[in-house]
């Protein structure tokens, strides 16, 4: 299923989804968290982008761990085969900050689009509104992290 279409690798084809929601998620996450008067406008594009970004993030995942299968089985291994491996670990910790966002940021749109003012408690809502910036700038800082190293994996010259 996250091998190939058409002879593609699907990792090539899902990557940039990823590339584009997460960031996405992660802008929405601290706009939602930092200016309360606009969550009634961005609650929808939060929730939706909460469930996109982890989700496309883990076809990555699951098609760039195929794809790793299937390169160790056309005979790779050495120093190209540790660089894909460095970047299988950043995304790993990206899915799994990512989705910590997404559950965050859930939580958060959720509990307050309830509220007529769209606020929580003052502690409630300043406690959550770090932990969403925090989140965001994790997952902002390992999407660059996996995204560079598998750019200098297909891309980058031997060392």
């Amino acid at each position: 299923m996250f091998d190939q279409i058409n002879g593609l690798p699907v990792h090539i084809l899902v990557l940039h989804a990823a590339v584009v929601f997460v960031p996405l998620l992660a802008l929405a996450a601290i706009v939602y968290a930092v200016l309360p008067r606009w969550r009634s406008k961005i609650g929808w594009a939060a929730i939706l982008l909460a469930i996109a970004a982890p989700l496309t993030t883990y076809v990555a995942m699951a098609s760039g761990s195929e794809l790793r299968d299937r390169l160790i089985q056309q005979g790779m291994s050495g120093p190209p085969l540790e660089k894909i491996d460095d970047h299988m670990g950043f995304g790993t910790l990206t899915f799994y900050v990512t989705l910590a966002l997404a559950i965050v940021t859930l939580i958060m749109v959720i509990l307050s689009l309830r509220t007529p003012t769209h606020r929580l408690p003052l502690p409630a809502d300043v406690g959550l509104a770090v932990v969403m910036v925090a989140l965001a700038a994790i997952s902002g800082y390992y999407i660059f992290k996996t995204g560079d190293s598998g750019a200098q994996a297909v891309w980058g010259t031997s060392s």
